[in-house]
């Protein structure tokens, strides 16, 4: 499925491609925009290879990783990363991530960017499932996942042994608890 574009009242999806390194590296070149990921911030040679790998794996068939370019319908300019991708370990299941600039957070960005991937998984590749992992500091992506047109479940992996594999460690080897929310349109 390529390419892929979807659109929101402000803001669409749409492929990444490779001229977009210095728009993504100010997201994920970012402590701000990184303090709640589950990495460190990247190098600009590092963001490279995600986009060299996520413009490689919109070309696969079957496609399983969907990595789209959030950009402000109004002007162009690309804000975010949002990834959709099928769960190796479950059938008819999949994941989506997101991260936006600093500067765009607090004006419901987060809420639409979410909406966009998961009318994309229900509507187009049919799982029954799609779960979004946050860090449980991150009181913004709290409110955007907990949206209640969003939210089917919450728990904390680190109480469910088949999900602690999402608990990964932060800066400095410290623990970076994760919530999982199953989510719906």
């Amino acid at each position: 499925m390529w390419p892929v574009s979807r659109t929101a009242p402000r803001l669409e999806l749409r492929e990444f491609t490779t001229e977009d390194a210095d728009a993504v590296f100010a997201i994920y070149g970012s402590d701000e925009a990184t303090e709640h990921l589950s990495f460190e911030p990247r190098s600009r040679d590092e963001v490279g290879q995600i986009l060299e790998r996520s413009v490689a794996s919109a070309a696969a068939v079957p496609r399983v990783e969907f990595a789209l370019a959030v950009v402000e319908r109004d002007g162009g300019e690309l804000i975010g990363f949002a990834r959709l991708a099928t769960d190796p370990h479950q059938q008819r299941a999949a994941t989506i991530g997101f991260a936006l600039r600093p500067d765009r957070s607090g004006i419901g960005y987060g809420v639409e960017t979410v909406r966009l991937p998961l009318r994309l998984g229900f509507n187009e590749l049919g799982p029954y499932r799609i779960r979004g992992a946050r860090s449980a500091l991150n009181s913004a992506s709290a409110r955007t996942m907990a949206n209640r047109r969003n939210e089917r479940g919450v728990h904390d992996p680190r109480t469910h042994p088949e999900e602690r594999h999402m608990a990964r460690l932060g800066r400095a080897g410290h623990p970076r608890p994760r919530m999982v929310h199953t989510l719906s349109l």
